[in-house]
């Protein structure tokens, strides 16, 4: 492929948790489609560009009110992020690119609706229907065990280690794993990276170990698909709280506090869809000049 040279590009920086993204406004940039995964690839890497978990782009929506897609740091697209949402949703209000508190938001992943709390025109938290939880293995995809409609509680080998996981899609997959005891970061990235890729994940998954505290508190690490360990990751928090719901380690309805290395999201599991509340920040907006990509 072609190398092109941007002479010139906008963007911010927003994190939520300390799960950080770069935002480009798509509606007036110039990156053609054919290079918006080699350019996530290229921004996101750290230490050598400005470095974060993903590239979130905000585009039309011919649907709903706007668009939102999101490229993961090793440039794959991926369908859904809940604090890249959070990000986005506080990005496009405080650019004035939706005047609603509430608004819709098309996804890969399908329909999307925050709701802003708002304070001197900032937004300072972001509520999120992250949707219905997909419990199907053809769905979510993942290769079905025993059971073969649904995936729960399951038997998975990682290397020397073997690990019951329950498998849900928040519109992503995710592989849930519960724990006793404090969470090992060495543990989780190790046999994160082995489960991420594990042959019974068509599309790979996201990987979450959870430490249930009670019935409403939990804490969890996450090893994200295509990214690696991160701070905070919403889909995550969602997939933990269904899966410890369908397990009995949680309540249909009851707020669950879920602690991660950036900080605390409250997850509600109900029937019409998996809540997500938690803070966002804008860290900075910045320009490149004569960017090859």
């Amino acid at each position: 492929m072609k190398t092109i040279k941007i002479k010139e590009f906008s963007f911010s920086k927003y994190h939520g948790l300390g799960n950080d993204y770069i935002i480009i406004n798509d509606l007036i940039s110039v990156v053609p489609e054919e290079k918006k995964g080699i350019l996530a690839k290229k921004l996101c890497e750290r230490r050598y560009s400005v470095g974060a978990d993903g590239l979130i782009f905000v585009s039309n929506s011919e649907k709903y009110d706007i668009k939102m897609r999101i490229f993961n740091n090793d440039g794959s697209e991926a369908e859904m992020c809940g604090n890249g949402m959070r990000c986005f949703s506080k990005y496009v209000f405080e650019n004035n690119l939706v005047d609603k508190i509430s608004f819709k938001v098309e996804t890969l992943r399908g329909l999307i609706i925050p709701e802003l709390v708002v304070e001197n025109g900032k937004v300072i938290e972001v509520k999120v229907n992250m949707g219905i939880p997909l419990l199907e293995c053809d769905k979510i995809p993942v290769i079905p065990g025993k059971d073969p409609m649904h995936c729960i509680d399951e038997k998975i080998q990682a290397g020397e280690k073997n690990y019951n996981f329950t498998a849900v899609s928040m519109g992503n997959p995710h592989a849930v794993i519960f724990k006793e005891g404090a969470l090992d970061k060495q543990e989780v990235d190790k046999y994160g990276s082995i489960i991420e890729s594990h042959e019974r994940f068509p599309n790979k998954t996201n990987v979450e170990f959870v430490n249930v505290i009670s019935s409403q508190e939990a804490q969890i690490k996450v090893y994200e698909r295509g990214v690696g360990i991160t701070m905070a990751c919403g889909t995550g928090a969602c997939a933990s709280v269904v899966a410890g719901t369908i397990l009995d380690k949680f309540k249909i309805n009851k707020p669950v506090t879920i602690h991660m290395d950036g900080g605390d999201l409250i997850i509600t599991a109900s029937d019409d869809g998996v809540y997500m509340e938690g803070p966002v920040e804008k860290v900075y907006d910045a320009k490149i000049e004569n960017f090859e990509i």
